[in-house]
């Protein structure tokens, strides 16, 4: 299943999603004007958990955060994006900016810390910011569940696009990342997707988006009944 929209409307400009968007692209513009040196900027930016096991030092701290800024390629890129794109903007809405930001960072901290934790002695990168967007998605099944998303479902040659509730939609993709991840375990020296930086961002998701969900003010109408 692939998303293209939600039909889910927001009531305040998403700035800081578009903010990350606009990072996530203009940091892999950058990537790209440095030609063959743009491997080694990716290696120095990305999360190694091997550094992180043997020994935290700031140049570990700094990677938790630039890793999530950085993609290993144009179609890694734009999955991520659209996903941001797609429910980025709604969870933002109702966390707040201010609070956007930080759970968005700290989602991506959290999915990485994930990644370590099991695979401590691996010595591959790990760039992308999938496991922060996991954690978007993990906020907006829990905060929308009901909320409608425009998908398509390809069958072999054939596709159809239908409206699901996002609790199918992101549910199904959870549940996928987990399989491929119980798969995968064991297997990072390998490569390929972090599974469980994915399935940590969303578990984190789903626990603290919820409790940082701002409160509304009451609305109070007050009737002007008149002067005596």
């Amino acid at each position: 299943m692939i998303p293209i929209r939600d039909e889910n409307p927001i009531r305040r400009v998403p700035f800081v999603n578009y903010t990350l968007i606009a990072i996530n692209v203009l940091v892999f513009l950058w990537q790209i004007s440095l030609g063959p040196s743009g491997e080694q900027a990716l290696y120095w930016m990305a999360l190694v958990p091997r550094n992180v096991t043997s020994g935290l030092d700031l140049g570990d701290m700094r990677a938790l955060f630039t890793s999530m800024f950085m993609h290993a390629g144009l179609a890694h890129l734009l999955g991520n994006m659209l996903y941001l794109w797609i429910f980025g903007d709604n969870v933002e809405d109702a966390l707040g900016h201010a609070r956007y930001l930080f759970f968005y960072l700290a989602g991506g901290v959290a999915a990485s810390l994930t990644h370590v934790l099991l695979y401590p002695a691996s010595t591959v990168p790990t760039v992308g910011a999938s496991g922060a967007i996991a954690a978007t998605l993990g906020a907006y099944l829990l905060l929308f569940p009901q909320r409608r998303v425009v998908t398509l479902i390809p069958f072999g040659f054939f596709i159809q696009v239908a409206r699901i509730p996002a609790a199918i939609v992101l549910g199904f993709w959870f549940l996928s990342q987990l399989w491929e991840g119980t798969l995968a375990l064991g297997m990072a020296e390998l490569g390929g997707v972090a599974f469980w930086a994915h399935i940590g961002g969303f578990v984190f998701g789903a626990v603290v988006g919820p409790l940082l969900r701002r409160r509304e003010k009451p609305q109070v109408y007050w009737q002007e009944w008149g002067r005596w």
